[in-house]
């Protein structure tokens, strides 16, 4: 089972850039409608990842309608408390063949897998989408028609998560 391990609870111990290579081939075995395969991963560690967060950070001070000090440090902290940080992108199909929102769903199930695998692993993980991530074309490469949809962090991590999911039974409707 897959849960989010936020930043803050990474102990700083290094993972092992063969980890992060099997997360990556988990993800790519995702389902894709036409074999398009719209997922795309810009994978960052060290300066670049430090980089990424200041950069977030500065975008969410320039842009917010109201600024908080805490949302601030977190944008930024992520990046610091992470060893790894993979920046989601989504190549939309050029001949716009199949509906933007499969695109999304696809990009999201690769997502799901580099998570499971990474969970597998023992190595924690969590998907943070702030509305600044629209700027990261400013200093990432994007080709035409790639968009971003978030930023996956990784590190180790001592305690597992405190979530509990609710009773899947509250969720379903027998017909």
């Amino acid at each position: 089972m897959r849960r989010s391990v936020f930043p803050p609870q990474y102990n700083g111990k290094p993972i092992d850039k063969t980890v992060i290579e099997k997360v990556l081939e988990a993800a790519n075995w995702a389902p894709t409608h036409a074999k398009t395969e719209p997922w795309r991963f810009k994978v960052l560690s060290g300066d670049k990842k430090n980089e990424l967060g200041v950069f977030l950070a500065k975008k969410y001070k320039e842009t917010a309608a109201k600024f908080s000090e805490i949302k601030f440090r977190k944008i930024q902290d992520n990046a610091v408390h992470s060893d790894w940080a993979i920046v989601i992108g989504m190549q939309r199909d050029s001949k716009e063949r199949i509906p933007e929102w499969e695109e999304v769903a696809a990009v999201a199930m690769a997502v799901q897998n580099l998570w499971l695998k990474a969970t597998e692993l023992g190595v924690g993980g969590y998907w943070s989408s702030p509305a600044v991530v629209r700027y990261l074309p400013e200093i990432f490469p994007f080709e035409e028609g790639e968009s971003c949809l978030g930023v996956f962090y990784l590190g180790n991590y001592d305690m597992p998560s405190e979530r509990t999911p609710g009773a899947w039974e509250e969720k379903v409707n027998w017909l």
